[in-house]
């Protein structure tokens, strides 16, 4: 799984951006790669981060050996797997990273509640004699572990550039006038992409200098009613003084009146006329008539 850091060096070593430097970390020795310099600005940007030192760049040992892992990780995850089902627990294997110094393997798994794997955990160590260290992860950990592309055509971002998963919201979606079909707006993890955050405090800011959805106005052409804010283009939906429908530029307002709620109202159906009851035909004495309904007409006579 990826993390960003801020590494320290040995002595003077300086690392170009882009270089495969191996480095220690908390887990043990770690192959990765270097962004950029830890100044005050790319600082500002993670949140606790980690810790670790570089301690060389990467040699051709180092890519054979890694590829001897990459193999063996293959079939430790088959044997994994293997024992998991043996076991009957409950759970479901996601991902296995054996570390690059050897000193664990980590084992990544879904599951509803609290699962008990020390047995599982005696017999992989038994097996790989090394460290065995379980963790449980969510869809979205998921997701960055094993995913490759969004719909975008471009790498996941939480599998490059995202140092922690942001809360998403479909509120976030609605403001940005964003499709609400979830099939569209839903990442790899089957959640609200990440992406529906990057814009949204820009989107706050820009709405706040437009009229809420409600507002009673005044423009250089009269009164209106708000109906719907173009947040992007600055422009407005309003409701004219004659019942018109017009589309006008922000800065055309004047003066708002009353602000508006903010929110939408709700079309009402139209009241239909009541229909009267239907009266039952009478005859000349009061009474209620048979026959067709049609109080012109007689019932037929049967008395001879």
């Amino acid at each position: 799984m990826r993390h960003l850091g801020v590494f320290s060096t040995r002595g003077n070593d300086a690392y170009p951006r882009a270089a495969s430097v191996i480095a220690r970390t908390t887990r043990g020795l770690e192959l990765g790669e270097v962004l950029c310099e830890a100044d005050e600005h790319a600082l500002e940007s993670l949140h606790e981060p980690k810790t670790g030192q570089i301690l060389r760049l990467q040699t051709e040992d180092d890519s054979h050996e890694l590829r001897r892992l990459l193999e063996q990780e293959q079939s430790e995850h088959e044997i994994c797997q293997r024992r998991i089902t043996e076991l009957g627990l409950e759970m479901r294997l996601v991902d296995l990273e054996h570390m690059y110094g050897g000193e664990r393997i980590v084992v990544y798994y879904l599951a509803e509640g609290r699962i008990d794997f020390r047995q599982l955990v005696k017999d992989l160590a038994k097996e790989f004699q090394t460290r065995i260290e379980m963790r449980q992860i969510g869809v979205r950990d998921e997701a960055k572990l094993l995913a490759d592309y969004g719909d975008c055509g471009k790498p996941v971002c939480c599998n490059t550039h995202l140092s922690e998963m942001p809360p998403v919201s479909m509120r976030m979606a609605k403001l940005q006038k964003a499709t609400l079909d979830p099939s569209k707006i839903s990442g790899r993890c089957g959640r609200l992409k990440c992406c529906l955050r990057y814009e949204y405090e820009t989107y706050q800011e820009l709405q706040k200098d437009l009229p809420p959805v409600g507002s009673e106005i005044i423009t250089n052409k009269g009164k209106g009613k708000v109906l719907a804010q173009e947040i992007l283009s600055a422009r407005l939906l309003i409701m004219t003084e004659d019942n018109r429908r017009v589309t006008i530029e922000a800065a055309d307002v004047l003066t708002v009146v009353q602000r508006g709620s903010g929110r939408r109202e709700k079309r009402r159906p139209a009241d239909r006329p009541s229909t009267p009851p239907l009266e039952k035909p009478t005859n000349g004495n009061g009474e209620t008539s048979a026959g067709n309904g049609n109080p012109d007409v007689s019932p037929p006579n049967n008395n001879p």
